[in-house]
């Protein structure tokens, strides 16, 4: 008996849909009504009352619940809205223009970053980009090659969204370490649903999202610091929430704070993160290492199926070597997948992946078997073809 199924009920969505997606958007917790109608009270009756009485701390206090999946300690983590702000941020901390000033990036990172690092290089930046030999895994062996005495920062993902293939983080932290370089952890693919011990890897930073795995809505994003180097870093990107004394409006330099505030600038967005806490709560209760054990077992169930099929797996065969996340390169594999959504069966498709298919520890095994057994119905009923663009 799978004993995680009992938190399907928590879960409107699930009762009305096959929901294999949570790589790009985890179900909504019930708990979220109840949480945004406190946000309204606390505005409603509360007012201006409502900051002193806990809406200033939020950004940091609410971000304790998410160390705690991630192996980082209380005050660590800031919140901030997207995971392209919080490298800006820490990007922001730097100089390029000097000796060492490269960045090493891999080309199956989500394109938001590469966006960003690429537009770094009118601040002096040099982007190594490395090219994946089979666009599944990371090229580890050219990453650590890549990272030497001129690099500044590597920005990699713990995960890679396309075809969920886990990187050898430990070896890229060491490697950076004895170059003097900083290695940025993206963990918006691996948090919730992969264990992550962001002190045992000694990495230096960390970042990640609440929208997939965390079940907890767009708009909130997380920063982790190592403590001992947040203290020598001033961003650039700052603002009143990271000033020792906001209330004292003072006019000068800003005076950072030492703890998780000091990567904060203006106002935190406050009713997202009311909305994140009820699904942190239940993966917390639940614990990472046993949905761990759920994906492992339920993404062979997927590649299993997939290849019994003769439809291309683009994911590690190796469960050690993957995430959540199974993308399968089935015939027409993008009108596949909107024939899907038009079944409510809720999958997304990437180019160079496939059609993503994502169980989460509330997907029973049957909703697995149920969509590839779909898939396989629409390539041979040629139902895909409704959804051709015309030429």
């Amino acid at each position: 008996m799978d004993e995680l199924l009992k938190w399907r009920e928590e879960f409107p969505i699930l009762e009305t849909s096959t929901y294999l997606i949570s790589n790009s958007l985890g179900a909504m917790p019930r708990g979220v009504y109840q949480r945004m109608h406190d946000y309204a009270d606390a505005w409603g009756i509360r007012g201006v009352r409502a900051w002193e009485e806990g809406w200033w701390d939020m950004a940091v206090s609410v971000g304790d619940k998410i160390g705690a999946l991630i192996g980082a300690g209380p005050g660590e983590i800031s919140l901030h809205q997207n995971v392209t702000l919080t490298q800006a941020i820490i990007s922001s901390c730097f100089d390029f223009s000097g000796p060492r000033n490269k960045v090493v990036l891999v080309d199956l990172e989500f394109p938001s970053i590469v966006y960003f690092y690429m537009e770094q290089r009118r601040r002096g930046a040099r982007i190594e980009m490395l090219k994946s030999e089979d666009g599944i895994h990371a090229p580890i062996e050219k990453v650590l090659a890549a990272i030497d005495e001129t690099t500044l920062l590597v920005p990699i993902s713990l995960v890679l969204f396309r075809s969920a293939s886990i990187v050898d983080a430990r070896a890229i932290v060491q490697r950076a370490h004895s170059v003097g370089a900083l290695v940025i952890l993206d963990c918006f693919q691996a948090a919730g649903t992969l264990p992550i011990d962001v002190r045992g890897l000694n990495v230096d930073f960390a970042v990640g999202g609440c929208l997939k795995w965390l079940c907890g809505g767009p708009g909130v994003a997380y920063l982790y610091a190592r403590p001992d180097l947040r203290k020598t870093l001033s961003p650039m990107i700052t603002g009143w929430s990271a000033h020792q004394r906001p209330f004292n409006f003072e006019v000068g330099p800003v005076e950072l704070r030492e703890d998780g505030f000091r990567f904060l600038n203006g106002t935190p967005h406050i009713p997202a993160l009311y909305a994140c806490q009820p699904g942190l709560e239940i993966l917390a209760k639940i614990g990472i290492e046993k949905i761990r054990e759920k994906s492992k077992r339920q993404t062979q169930r997927l590649i299993d199926g997939a290849l019994a099929r003769g439809w291309r797996v683009n994911s590690p065969r190796d469960a050690a070597e993957r995430g959540g996340t199974i993308s399968v390169d089935c015939p027409h594999a993008m009108a596949v997948k909107t024939e899907l959504i038009a079944r409510n069966i809720l999958v997304d498709y990437r180019p160079a992946a496939g059609v993503r298919l994502s169980p989460h520890f509330y997907n029973r095994d049957e909703e697995i078997d149920f969509a590839l057994a779909q898939m396989e119905e629409i390539l041979a009923t040629r139902e895909w073809e409704r959804h051709l663009q015309p030429a």
